[in-house]
């Protein structure tokens, strides 16, 4: 079962500069709101941000196709996902001392429904979970060249977040619930990432970004897949108030290894349009919001999906 807080989001899924990048993780949400990515901000300070998630997985699915409740038999050989219902908060905190680099931290809050028929049951098992997730640490660097239009990111995801939240009713009450659901993966991982942005003219702008995450251990005999976002925009730019932008997001995630993971039923690649705009009020006050439309799903297994997701954010500059 593939983890339920996969972030996509608009434009970076997980970059800790201006939080996201991963925002979400296993499920769903792979937009990217991060800022200095996308050259809005190049200059030496403090700078934070906090962003809303909502996406609710309620789609069957089955490789690339949809798959309707009604042609599952209950009880079944294969356990059934019922629905995720994510509603994640992602609060980011980054300081660069100069032009060339800096470091941030994106600390993620998780509060998830979930719902699903395991292998012979005729029931819905049920668990509702909140609280911390896994902490990303990512530096920055653009000091290549005078623009400072190209940058590499480094950093860790760590190993804040539960992993032994347990289903509250159903037949499955009292179990573990799986992996890959859980508020953290108990893993250390890796992050690496690249990004690039410039003007066509004086008022479209364009960035693009790549950040790959792969897990350095396993842990209780679960390790996850690695995954691979990346992300395309353009912004208009005619209008230093109200700035539309548009966001192409892919996620590219592999199968979860171990004794403990669903290794049929994980790993995926999505692909996201993502319209969206920014209001900034003033040179330090900004505020975001973003509605990302799935463009292709490839599940392995069956594994359920949201058929659409929000994100609202406000970007402060000290």
């Amino acid at each position: 079962m593939r983890r339920s807080i996969r972030c996509l989001l608009p434009g970076l899924i997980a970059t800790v500069l201006s939080p996201h990048t991963f925002a979400c993780s296993a499920c769903g949400c792979t937009l990217s709101s991060d800022w200095a990515s996308q050259g809005l901000t190049t200059t030496k300070g403090w700078r934070f941000d906090a962003r809303f998630d909502f996406f609710d997985q309620d789609q069957l699915r089955e490789g690339g196709d949809g798959m309707s409740r009604a042609a599952v038999a209950i009880p079944n050989e294969r356990e059934v996902q019922q629905y995720t219902t994510n509603r994640n908060y992602t609060f980011a905190l980054d300081y660069s001392p100069g032009s060339d680099w800096g470091v941030g931290v994106a600390l993620p809050w998780f509060n998830r429904s979930h719902g699903t028929i395991a292998a012979g049951d005729d029931a819905v098992s049920a668990s509702h979970d909140q609280g911390i997730g896994d902490v990303r640490v990512l530096a920055h660097y653009s000091g290549f060249d005078a623009q400072r239009d190209v940058g590499i990111e480094t950093g860790l995801k760590l190993a804040t977040g539960s992993f032994d939240r347990k289903f509250e009713r159903g037949p499955q009450q009292g179990e573990t619930v799986d992996r890959g659901l859980q508020l953290g993966t108990g893993t250390t991982d890796l992050l690496l990432g690249i990004y690039h942005f410039g003007a066509f003219n004086a008022e479209w702008g364009y960035f693009g970004q790549a950040l790959l995450q792969v897990p350095l251990n396993s842990r209780e005999n679960f390790k996850p897949g690695a995954g691979l976002n990346l992300n395309a925009g353009l912004r208009y730019t005619a209008n230093e108030t109200f700035v539309p932008q548009l966001q192409v997001n892919a996620r590219l995630e592999k199968r979860e290894r171990g004794a403990n993971a669903d290794v049929d039923n994980s790993g995926a690649t999505l692909i996201y349009l993502s319209p969206g705009v920014t209001w900034n009020f003033s040179r330090r006050f900004s505020a975001y919001t973003f509605a990302q439309l799935p463009l292709h799903q490839r599940v392995n297994g069956l594994q359920i999906e949201a058929r659409w997701s929000a994100s609202v954010g406000l970007h402060y500059i000290f």
